[in-house]
């Protein structure tokens, strides 16, 4: 991304095959829809090129997935304002777009998704992205121990949430 900062806006098509897919994957388990996915992934390798300057090192995967929390975040909030679905009339999706019926999934992704945004958004990054709890906290400003605590609490919150159907 250094050479980027520099001027080489070639170098940003090596970073664009190594991050897109990461970065749709956590759109994508956020919210299951393909075009919505598709674009937002766009915005977020515009928007690195556009303020490229404002990159001041350090690990780049850190630096690009804040881009696409925070687009994300930009993009759910305007979506709010404009339709209220309920949740759970959303799909149920696997990470090839197709409809998934079994009830043990269908249950999993309506609790995940009664979840507040934030605790969605920490389970998402830790266990479908495969992110470290450093690198979590680094992306929404708090410290790997905290990240951690968190991330258990929800965890505990969702097995409780699931064996007791608390969801229909």
């Amino acid at each position: 991304m250094q050479s980027v900062a520099n001027g080489n806006l070639d170098a940003m098509t090596i970073l664009f095959d190594r991050y897109h897919e990461w970065i749709y994957n956590f759109f994508f388990k956020m919210k299951p829809d393909v075009a919505f996915c598709e674009d937002l992934t766009q915005n977020v390798f515009y928007k690195a090129l556009r303020y490229r300057s404002s990159y001041g090192g350090g690990k780049f995967a850190s630096w690009i997935f804040t881009i696409a929390r925070n687009l994300f975040h930009d993009q759910i909030e305007k979506e709010k304002h404009r339709s209220n679905i309920p949740v759970e009339h959303l799909a149920v999706v696997d990470d090839n777009g197709r409809e998934d019926l079994s009830d043990e999934v269908r249950r999993l992704h309506v609790v995940l998704n009664n979840l507040k945004e934030a605790d969605k958004e920490l389970i998402v990054m830790s266990r479908f992205q495969g992110m470290k709890y450093q690198q979590i906290a680094e992306v929404i400003d708090s410290n790997e121990t905290a990240v951690k605590t968190r991330v258990h609490r929800i965890l505990k919150k969702m097995k409780t949430m699931y064996f007791e159907n608390q969801i229909s």
